[in-house]
């Protein structure tokens, strides 16, 4: 019922989405103020960012390598170099990227940042810790802005992801990727499975009626 009454009132949802995010906005939570560029996810808006940062905040952040994957307003990254994190934020949207510049000089929180294609310009091998909070819509974006959401109609973001992980993660670092009741679980399991990774669910949360669950991902003996 939950999912129907979703998919009725989206179109609604998303018109006033679209409206709200075609303009510079702000966001502030953590002691970290954010200014937000057209297109970029926002992390005021969604669940998963602040559920993401309320499972770190029980983990140690102090002096671990750490990669946000495709970061956008960079909270989770800022908030990880308030906690004296060695951080890196990476992604791919230009807005997202020149953002990320100018909040980390405007907060003193320095982060290096990488435009990166997934691992593209990335190894896997050089961080503790690896934070994703991927697309799961199965649909093909149109544009930078929906590649923060759809994850291409035959889940091309996971196949690449996962493929990129087979072939260059030796050294077993904490990867943990977000997900939520929403998408297609199964299917992205499987794909994950295909190059030889397994989905360890470690951390459940409910908030607005929707579940979101974070997952470690591991190598399959």
């Amino acid at each position: 019922m939950r999912k129907l009454l979703k998919k009725i009132a989206f179109p609604v949802l998303n018109r006033w989405y679209q409206k709200k995010t075609n303009k510079v906005s702000y966001y502030s939570k953590h002691g970290i103020q954010l200014k937000i560029n057209p297109g970029v996810f926002h992390p005021g808006i969604f669940l998963s960012t602040n559920i993401f940062i309320d499972f770190l905040s029980s983990r140690e952040l102090a002096n671990k390598t750490f990669l946000e994957l495709g970061a956008g307003s960079g909270m989770i990254s800022f908030y990880a170099a308030k906690h004296k994190g060695i951080v890196t934020a990476s992604d791919i949207n230009k807005n997202a990227l020149e953002a990320l510049k100018e909040n980390s000089i405007a907060n003193q929180l320095p982060i290096n940042i990488v435009e990166s294609n997934l691992f593209e310009n990335l190894s896997p091998n050089d961080f503790d810790l690896i934070i994703i909070n991927p697309p799961y819509y199965s649909q093909n974006p149109k544009n930078e802005k929906e590649q923060a959401f759809f994850c291409g109609e035959n889940f091309e973001y996971f196949k690449g992801l996962f493929l990129q992980l087979k072939q260059n993660w030796t050294i077993e670092s904490g990867i943990f990727m977000i997900l939520s009741e929403d998408c297609n679980l199964t299917t992205i399991k499987q794909i994950a499975k295909q190059s030889h990774l397994n989905f360890n669910l470690i951390h459940e949360a409910k908030k607005r009626g929707e579940k979101n669950y974070i997952f470690q991902i591991k190598r399959l003996k």
